[in-house]
């Protein structure tokens, strides 16, 4: 029946959000206790298990695998650890440039799967399983190059106490130069965080000092949302 199939395709686009929600909520938990590097890796897996799901859909006839993978994909790609990553391992003056780059390139891949998209490319009738699986090729391309990188030297020194390891990922990162501005930061964010209680979500919506930033970042995300791009 048309409500039906109109039912099933509001779920299988917004169940996106949905893992999107849980992959975000979950993440500073996960950082915290297995770091930056481990569970970048492990969203890496998550994404290609969501694209061979969803790219073998259409031979399994099964719309609910689609469902899944998205649901999948939602809860790797929303998980924050991109930014918090490159942020980290950039050096001092690098680092507002790295962050940029994080946005500029989820942009572009939007684009790139709008484009893929069109029915003259992989939105054909015989061609869009590989457009559904076509999201674990950069998942992929990361899992293998990910290893060769070290964790990030903040984790390593704030919650692993590694001066050792944290010494050795910077040397690995910047080179063999004088970085003593960089460890002067992480030495007085780790003192500074001595004395912060880390809110929850909860604490952070009842906290009064945080009130007017948590309006201006929920209308500002309501906006992108409600502004007619994603009809478009």
């Amino acid at each position: 029946h048309q409500d039906n199939l109109l039912f099933l395709w509001s779920i299988t686009v917004s169940i996106f959000g949905i893992g999107g929600l849980l992959g975000s909520s979950g993440s500073r938990y996960l950082t915290v206790k297995y770091g930056k590097k481990k569970c970048l890796l492990c969203n890496n897996l998550v994404m290609i298990a969501a694209a061979s799901i969803m790219g073998c859909s259409k031979t399994a006839q099964s719309f609910e695998m689609i469902v899944i993978g998205r649901f999948m994909c939602g809860i790797s790609l929303c998980v924050p650890l991109h930014h918090q990553y490159i942020g980290e391992i950039s050096p001092r003056k690098l680092r507002g440039f790295a962050n940029s780059t994080s946005s500029f390139f989820w942009s572009l891949g939007k684009v790139v799967g709008q484009i893929s998209g069109q029915r003259e490319l992989l939105g054909s009738q015989s061609l869009w399983p590989m457009l559904m699986a076509s999201c674990g090729l950069p998942a992929l391309v990361q899992l293998v190059t990910l290893p060769f990188f070290p964790e990030s030297p903040p984790y390593l020194f704030m919650h692993k106490g590694d001066q050792e390891g944290y010494k050795k990922a910077i040397r690995q990162l910047w080179g063999e130069g004088h970085h003593q501005a960089e460890i002067d930061d992480i030495m007085k964010e780790k003192a500074t965080m001595k004395n912060t209680k880390i809110l929850s979500v909860l604490e952070l919506m009842k906290e009064p000092a945080f009130r007017w930033q948590l309006y201006m970042i929920v209308i500002l995300t309501a906006t992108v949302q409600l502004c007619g791009i994603n009809a478009v």
